[in-house]
């Protein structure tokens, strides 16, 4: 399976983004994403298997719990895949950055003028 088509699966993202928040137990994953997807728990299931399959999870045991986190590896690859694109946004997002900096500079200065209110 490409790591895209792991991707593209929402449920899969947002089991992602939990683990990227640091190690949890399966119960846990599982707790969340049937209250947000209401999915069964095998299906859960089945998304986290798919995950560790493919590399993007790693689990081990601690006692009768199962544990997951990110493994950054695939994670890596994916940014490596990106990085012949990152010319589209990467001038915008500068620009943003710039923009940004100036209204807040520009706000600084309104603020600090005397007889502004504050």
């Amino acid at each position: 399976m490409h790591a895209f088509d792991v991707l593209g699966d929402p449920v899969r993202r947002r089991i992602l983004e939990l683990l990227a928040g640091g190690e949890r137990s399966s119960g846990e994953v599982t707790a969340v994403i049937r209250e947000e997807f209401g999915i069964s728990q095998p299906a859960v299931s089945q998304h986290l298997k798919v995950l560790r399959d493919t590399g993007f999870a790693v689990v081990r045991a601690e006692g009768t719990r199962r544990l997951y986190a990110v493994d950054s590896a695939p994670l890596r690859e994916i940014d490596a895949w990106l990085d012949r694109f990152r010319r589209y946004w990467t001038p915008h997002l500068d620009a943003l950055a710039t923009e940004v900096a100036r209204g807040r500079r520009a706000r600084r200065t309104q603020r600090d003028e005397p007889g502004s209110e504050t």
